[in-house]
């Protein structure tokens, strides 16, 4: 069939095949052209089939030659609905890595349960014998607790409301929105699913296996972003969250020897989990901008591959913060950026609007994710929309 975008909120409800696989092949190709990575050999992709997850696992197949294995949570096609995106940059990327003969088998499930986990340390056992790099990227809305119980993460602030500038980017306009604080709760529940809970659990049951190799490493993703997001996201209820994170990442380094944990702050990037937070989509697209004109824009394969190449395992010990934390967002924070952006902050009205922010720059990257908008694919053909992932099928 004809596959078309359809958009609702945040999200987009369709997936073009085609486009998804050459969205993947782009981000293939882009980490081939570089330097070889001497990092992981055996890798452990949780939340792999989109963003910085996929980005994660492209640079540990094709940049370091890794076999991998990728927890994912997607659909397949079914009759005039087509498959998640997930699902099909998932089927191009082990397409992909069977071309150039490196291993790669997904797992389809709640990287929660306990049952994934288990089926997770079967597959170690038989294909791997260990793993030597964990990446944890998830970003699930909720999370089945181990009594049954079922929570949802909220996007709100802690203490008081928080009312800022916002953009509707159908529309292009800007307008004030007001974030209202989370329950104690709601926070306990938002840690619960965004913290560092079920890393640390995957890490335990991976050790308590045997699967972990000497020397392993884990990293799992936060972002910091500037001061005026920080009631909506650092100090908010997904930044106690990613607090919980950090914490979890020196537990997990001091109560396990074999690895070592490390948190990588990312840089604001177009994805799913951006585009519902208010405030964020306006900061981007400022973001974008400035940072396209200095020509430091980075995407998420691009911030992945630098992360691999020159922090994780550029054979020295990474260069982290006060607090240990591997900062991908450098460029984003530089000084002359921020004190731009700020200053645009305090004046932007529809009026400028299109002068200053890069909304062309915001659709182009999230109807990307869905496979739209990908140079060289036409999209008035049919195309099957049942496409199998391989590993799933054995």
């Amino acid at each position: 069939m004809i596959v078309e975008p359809k958009t609702r909120g945040f999200i987009c409800t369709t997936a073009h095949p085609t486009g998804c696989f050459e969205n993947v092949k782009h981000q293939v190709e882009y980490v081939k052209s570089q330097p070889h990575v001497n990092g992981p050999k055996k890798a452990l992709i949780i939340g792999a089939s989109t963003g910085y997850g996929l980005a994660s696992r492209i640079s540990s197949a094709f940049g370091c030659g890794a076999a991998t294995i990728g927890i994912i949570f997607d659909k397949p096609a079914k009759g005039a609905r087509t498959a998640s995106a997930g699902w099909y940059n998932t089927a191009a990327f082990e397409k992909l890595a069977a071309a150039d003969g490196l291993y790669a088998k997904t797992i389809n499930g709640d990287a929660f349960s306990k049952e994934v986990k288990e089926q997770t340390i079967k597959m170690i056992r038989k294909d791997l014998g260990s793993i030597d790099l964990l990446v944890y990227s998830l970003a699930a809305p909720r999370r089945t607790m181990p009594d049954g119980v079922t929570v949802s993460s909220v996007l709100k602030t802690v203490g008081k409301p928080f009312t800022n500038k916002t953009i509707d980017l159908k529309t292009r306009t800007i307008s004030e929105v007001t974030v209202e604080p989370a329950t104690e709760q709601e926070v306990r529940d938002t840690i619960h699913v965004m913290g560092g809970e079920d890393w640390k659990d995957w890490i335990a049951d991976l050790h308590d296996a045997g699967v972990l190799a000497e020397n392993a490493v884990t990293v799992a993703y936060s972002y910091i972003g500037p001061e005026l997001t920080h009631p909506i996201y650092l100090d908010g209820s997904i930044g106690m969250a990613k607090r919980d994170l950090y914490e979890k990442a020196v537990e997990i380094t001091k109560e396990f020897p074999e690895v070592t944990a490390y948190i990588s702050v990312n840089k604001a990037l177009v994805t799913q989990a951006s585009a519902a937070i208010p405030v964020v989509p306006l900061y981007i697209s400022l973001l974008y901008k400035s940072m396209k004109e200095r020509g430091l824009h980075e995407g998420c394969i691009e911030q992945m591959y630098r992360l691999y190449h020159e922090k994780l395992f550029s054979g020295a010990k990474p260069a982290t913060d006060d607090m240990g934390r591997i900062r991908m967002d450098d460029w984003e924070m530089k000084p002359e950026i921020q004190k731009e952006i700020s200053d645009l902050w305090a004046h932007i009205d529809d009026n400028v609007v299109h002068d200053y922010a890069d909304i062309d720059g915001y659709w182009d990257d999230f109807f990307r994710m869905f496979g739209f908008q990908i140079p060289g694919v036409d999209y008035t053909k049919d195309v099957e929309t049942e496409i199998a992932i391989p590993s799933l099928e054995e």
